[in-house]
């Protein structure tokens, strides 16, 4: 399971890996410099619209998947034949 500060490391080596500084990234993802330094460091009160802008601007996206690995990430899942909805 992810954790704030697993995300803020995985957007630091992305970051890293696209050769990219922290203030050019911060601008191409509409963010402050402040805020993605906080989230880089793993600071677990940064705001989820942000975070996902800064995904987003480095051409990653956010998977979510239920306890049985069904990924849902943004959509609706619909039922399953077999279950009564």
């Amino acid at each position: 399971m992810l954790d704030v500060a697993a995300i803020g490391q995985i957007i630091r080596e992305e970051r890293k890996e696209l050769g990219l500084r922290q203030d050019g990234l911060a601008a191409a993802s509409g963010v402050g410099l402040r805020f993605l330094v906080e989230l880089e460091r793993g600071k677990p009160t940064v705001q989820m619209g942000k975070v996902l802008n800064v995904l987003a601007a480095l051409g990653c996206e956010l998977q979510i998947k239920r306890p049985d690995g069904i990924e849902i990430a943004g959509r609706a899942v619909a039922p399953k034949k077999d279950e009564a909805e």
